[in-house]
């Protein structure tokens, strides 16, 4: 079953209901949205050649087109490619052509430019505004277990690896949203504030089922100022959000006393949320917080944390729940586990694994990293954590190293080896400290070459010229050693120490 037939349905069903919006200027309603998804289908086939099974790469910031042609794509079987906006142009050229996709789509179509050479066609978003809608079909026939959404997460060798999400995945992760996380209804105003190419962007599944609007701040990005103007112009907005984000809204509301009216829903994730910044959030804004645990291999759908838990502060245990992940979303078991994947006693850390419609079918053109993560059907998450009595998971360490700064992760040995080409440094090693506003920051420790040295501005402008820029270092330390063990493997964990 194609999910873009549930834009067909709901245009069939509720026409001139408004779709799609940027602030207050309507883009769309849903016989429009319906339309132009299909005439972009129409276009991409006639004119590129595209056909079910292929990649469409999408690469641009948040836009009231994103969510028609990502809907165009679908139209046609085929699979989207939806790349992070604040990625570098060469890291963006590396997805583009590992996912070979057979174009990719950009705002003004000439993002890539210099010895940035793409292996397919670049158009921008007017490439697809003024097309004809003369003919309209339904959208084409798929099996559930094809590729809709292909995301690319950074492993711990710092290359990309490509998610493959399937329809049956999305469709257990809509599913399992109106059972664990929130009721969608047509008043809602689901809001993009947070990257669409991420969990914001996946969250529109269900209520295009629903017939909601669809709501593109004309800052196309997270500004609780403009937030708190829409929630009183609107009224119902639901959104995902890092904890960092809340953090900037909830200091935002103090100093301008907003109390968080027009705010349905705010449901977070991506990063730890700490106990003292939850408790403040419900103290300013009232009960409008939902948490939910996921991860790109099983997107937004491994644990949720309900409103009511959230706020709860009758339960013994409330305050504990509070600072867990929730329990096992409807559609997945939950285990977690040692080594040996025996399952751990109530309250002994472990391995999280997991199985379900929305695990991943797999990492795209990766067997090996497959094989290691899918086990027998179960998907190593690489995160640890230890589950309760009643079944509440709190999330204690992750063994891949990752750095969640502001709800993006950040892989330290993608950072080390950019670090490592600089003529000055000798070795680094990359890791997280914990940060109140962040969650955590890259923290570089440097060893230079001897005799040589720079000053940390100079690391910056080299981090820059070839990553994105949230991922270069906050903190760097100057070492005269790393230290290691006896067979050279640099200690971590006394670094975390010094920390």
């Amino acid at each position: 079953m194609n999910l873009a037939l549930w834009l067909h349905q709901t245009a069939r069903a509720r026409p001139a209901r408004p779709a799609i919006q940027t602030g207050e200027v309507l883009h769309a309603t849903y016989e429009d949205f319906a339309a132009q998804s299909c005439a972009i289908s129409r276009h991409l086939a006639q004119h590129y050649n595209i056909k079910k099974g292929d990649r469409v790469a999408l690469f641009t910031r948040n836009c009231a087109e994103y969510l028609e042609i990502l809907y165009g794509v679908l139209w046609i079987g085929a699979a989207i490619v939806p790349i992070n906006y604040k990625l570098h142009p060469r890291e963006a050229v590396w997805i583009i052509e590992n996912a070979r996709a057979s174009i990719v789509i950009t705002e003004s179509g000439d993002v890539f430019g210099g010895d940035m050479s793409l292996p397919c066609p670049e158009r921008g978003l007017t490439a697809f505004a003024s097309l004809p809608r003369d003919t309209y079909q339904p959208p084409a026939s798929v099996e559930m277990d094809d590729i809709a959404w292909l995301f690319y997460t950074s492993g711990t060798t710092g290359r990309p690896k490509g998610v493959m999400i399937t329809h049956r995945n999305i469709h257990a992760m809509a599913g399992s949203y109106t059972l664990d996380v929130d009721s969608v209804c047509p008043d809602d105003v689901s809001l993009y504030a947070a990257p669409m190419s991420h969990g914001a962007g996946l969250y529109n599944f269900q209520f295009v089922r629903a017939g909601a609007r669809h709501l593109i701040p004309p800052s196309q990005g997270f500004d609780p100022a403009e937030i708190a103007a829409l929630g009183r112009q609107f009224g119902n907005l639901v959104f995902f959000a890092a904890p960092t984000m809340i953090k900037r809204l909830v200091e935002y509301a103090k100093s301008e006393s907003y109390d968080g009216s027009g705010i349905r829903t705010v449901i977070y994730g991506g990063g730890p949320m700490y106990l003292a910044d939850i408790n403040e959030a419900l103290r300013v804004l009232g009960p409008k917080f939902v948490q939910i645990y996921g991860q790109g291999e099983s997107p937004m759908t491994i644990t949720a944390l309900p409103r009511d838990l959230v706020a709860d502060r009758e339960h013994p245990d409330a305050e504990a729940r509070r600072v867990s992940v929730g329990f096992a979303q409807t559609c997945v078991t939950l285990r977690v586990v040692d080594d040996a994947m025996n399952d751990m006693p109530s309250g002994k850390t472990g391995e999280i694994i997991l199985r379900g419609d929305s695990v991943m079918a797999g990492y795209w053109d990766n067997a090996e990293a497959t094989r290691k993560t899918l086990q027998d059907g179960w998907l190593k998450t690489g995160d640890m954590g230890r589950l309760d009595a009643d079944g509440f998971l709190t999330l204690t360490d992750r063994s891949k190293d990752v750095i969640i700064s502001g709800g993006s992760n950040i892989y330290p040995r993608e950072v080390e080896e950019v670090l490592l080409t600089h003529p000055d440094v000798f070795e680094v090693s990359v890791v997280g400290a914990t940060d109140a506003e962040w969650g955590e920051i890259v923290v570089a420790f440097i060893v230079f070459e001897q005799g040589r040295s720079c000053d940390t501005a100079q690391l910056d402008d080299w981090c820059r010229s070839q990553i994105a820029s949230f991922k270069k270092p906050k903190r760097y330390e100057i070492l005269e050693a790393l230290p290691k063990n006896s067979y050279g493997k640099v200690l971590k964990t006394d670094l975390r120490k010094r920390l």
